[in-house]
């Protein structure tokens, strides 16, 4: 199966840079409505079989112009959500960013025991994580193994899981490779013979115009620097 993690439009606290990881979350801004509705349009020739989002409001919302244009009902699992940021929610400065992103790519790297601060460790993640991407991939293949499976989700979220399922990606190619609002990471396979990485659009998938460089935005950039 094709499996395509769409990070979710922008929200308010992405431009003030804020590890905003609670339930319900924010909804989101007007750019993020544009890179939905872009997004969307962007997918038209993907023969997307199936739809899912995470518990938080702002993958629903993105998720919504793709279901309008494939006549999908968008199917929301609850280990989809974003990373908690524990003692670090809401949290806007340089070193709550670096301990957040830190420690969730030190799963990636395979340290799964380190915790966030007042958090979850990595065990925890990935144990949902993988959870619903098991039950997505039994539902595709129910409905044939060529099935292209559309998966709303979170920055951070992704990277963190891209980076340890992927055989092809790991902790520093994930660390390195930002990821937008709306951005995708395509991967083809399954839970048992494994993820192969097909492509890395880290950009808005509506083009550059729909980009913010003003946002602060700490789970979608480039993490490598000091």
């Amino acid at each position: 199966m094709k499996l395509l993690l769409i990070r979710h439009g922008q929200t308010p606290g992405n431009v003030l840079g804020q590890l905003d990881t609670a339930h319900p979350g924010p909804g989101l801004t007007e750019l993020g409505e544009r890179q939905a509705e872009a997004m969307a349009r962007s997918l038209a020739n993907e023969q997307i079989g199936a739809l899912y989002a995470s518990t938080l409001v702002r993958t629903q919302i993105t998720a919504a112009p793709l279901s309008r244009m494939k006549g999908l009902e968008v199917e929301v699992l609850a280990g989809l959500h974003e990373i908690e940021a524990g003692s670090l929610e809401k949290l806007t400065d340089h070193e709550a960013h670096k301990r957040y992103m830190g420690t969730v790519f030190s799963w990636a790297a395979g340290d799964l025991d380190l915790r966030m601060p007042a958090g979850p460790d990595g065990h925890e993640f990935f144990e949902r994580y993988d959870a619903d991407i098991a039950t997505i991939a039994d539902h595709a293949t129910r409905g044939g193994d060529a099935a292209v499976v559309a998966v709303v989700s979170h920055g951070a979220a992704i990277r963190t899981w891209a980076g340890l399922r992927a055989v092809d990606a790991d902790a520093d190619f994930v660390a390195r490779h930002v990821l937008a609002n709306t951005g995708i990471v395509a991967l083809e396979g399954d839970p048992d013979a494994g993820w192969k990485l097909i492509h890395w659009d880290g950009s808005p998938i509506g083009g550059l115009a729909l980009a913010d460089p003003t946002a602060e935005d700490p789970t979608g950039t480039d993490v490598t620097g000091p």
